[in-house]
């Protein structure tokens, strides 16, 4: 699933960028530049959303960029965040039994035989 939240970035003396989200109370991170601050609010963002899925907790209603109260010298910008739902599923599949003795010989997963080729084909 995407989500799209307004992020405050606050400009540090040194150079580095503080990360906020106001919706996600207590999601913070920090970036060296401007682009890592970017790219470290999207990874913030994405662990946040997965953590609550995961704690099956109530994902907040993203605020209107606008509507986002600043301090002097921060700014808002909207960072998106696609979860993917890591959970495994149970799926019936049939190979022919030539493949799976020699799945079974070779002492392969053939659950990580499958993922690792659809990610590859998928991704």
């Amino acid at each position: 699933m995407e989500y799209v939240y307004p992020a405050v970035l606050s400009a540090n003396d040194d150079g580095s960028y503080t990360i906020s989200y106001p919706d996600l109370p207590g999601c913070i991170s920090e970036g060296k530049s401007l682009a890592n601050a970017l790219y470290m609010a999207q990874a913030a963002l994405t662990q946040w959303i997965g953590y609550l899925m995961d704690k099956k907790q109530d994902i907040p209603v993203a605020s209107d960029q606008k509507a986002v109260v600043i301090e002097e010298g921060a700014f808002v910008t909207l960072i998106r965040a696609d979860v993917k739902d890591g959970r495994a599923v149970k799926r019936t599949v049939s190979i022919p039994k030539w493949m799976d003795d020699k799945v079974a010989e070779a002492g392969l997963s053939l659950s990580r035989v499958l993922q690792e080729a659809l990610s590859q084909r998928l991704l």
